[in-house]
């Protein structure tokens, strides 16, 4: 396939776009925050795609991947983020395609493009069991097995944020209780901080802080840590995984994160089969939901079944 992809990734606290060569090599990005209530409507938070990928021209474009929180009705693009209160029913897809005539516009949920990216050019790359989670303003992640993507019946296989972690655990915007999403995510475990005492306000302050020494801080990245162990090892044993890479501005914190991680995996995945599993941060870092969004086109005979 010729011509480089126009890769999108909308999530709750950035909006960002790529031009995505056909290697996987990205040639030109742009990104924005994301326009938050009440300063964004359905249609204001579109112009502010338009003015993302406006800022990005080729002279041959293959085609357009999207990645974007959920839920979503797939493959038809209607979106409804969690994180993005404005958009219910959004027609991502639709509006897109209608600013790019004849050519193939391919969306999915952001977490699956991350592991797609990951997959295709990152972490798993070789693999047959993979799954690729994000940790940032929510928790989602996309499921690989034997090579390919799976997609599930509605395209939220691999949504591991809705796994129950702690069944009298804090509430969830999805309206469940105890989820992983709803303990790790950064906004979340922020809050839970902010409870115990701690002074602070962001995710990113939080673990800061924990880099710092300070005792709450660190105890919230160890609450995170504990609970994404639970959910992998549950994952793996149900899932033959090989490999979990995770991504998101959470899963920066590094040791402060993966340490409590690995500690309550190893505690929990006892069957043989599952101690096999290696847990790692994404390799392309910030840029694999774009490469993954890249791949629903370049390399759509693994990782596209819509069409």
């Amino acid at each position: 396939m010729t011509g480089s992809v126009l890769a999108i990734d909308v999530g709750g606290t950035k909006m960002a776009a790529a031009l995505v060569e056909p290697g996987g090599r990205i040639a030109a990005y742009e990104r924005i925050a994301t326009p938050r209530p009440p300063h964004a409507d359905a249609d204001g938070l579109w112009r502010t795609v338009l003015t993302l990928i406006d800022k990005l021209s080729a002279e041959r474009l293959a085609g357009v991947g999207v990645g974007c929180g959920g839920p979503m009705n797939w493959p038809s693009g209607k979106v409804s983020p969690l994180n993005i209160p404005a958009w219910r029913g959004f027609p991502l897809r639709e509006r897109l395609q209608e600013r790019f005539p004849g050519l193939p516009v391919r969306l999915h949920n952001d977490a699956v493009a991350v592991a797609v990216g990951e997959h295709w050019r990152g972490a798993g790359r070789g693999r047959d069991g993979m799954l690729g989670m994000v940790v940032s303003t929510g928790v989602g992640g996309g499921l690989i097995l034997g090579g390919r993507l799976v997609d599930g019946v509605s395209g939220n296989a691999g949504h591991i944020g809705h796994v129950i972690v702690d069944h009298e655990g804090p509430a969830c915007e999805c309206g469940g209780r105890g989820c992983l999403e709803a303990i790790a995510r950064g906004p979340g475990l922020a809050a839970w901080a902010r409870e115990q005492g701690w002074p602070g306000e962001t995710g990113k302050e939080l673990a800061d802080d924990a880099a710092r020494g300070h005792p709450i801080a660190v105890r919230a990245m160890n609450r995170a840590g504990w609970a994404l162990g639970v959910a992998i090892a549950s994952a793996t044993h149900l899932c033959d995984l090989e490999v979990v890479a995770i991504g998101g501005g959470l899963s920066q914190a590094g040791p402060l994160l993966f340490r409590p991680l690995e500690e309550t995996l190893r505690a929990h995945a006892r069957m043989e089969f599952a101690r096999q599993v290696r847990v790692v941060p994404a390799a392309l870092g910030q840029t694999a939901g774009l490469v993954g969004a890249a791949a629903f086109v370049l390399a759509a005979d693994r990782y596209w079944t819509a069409d």
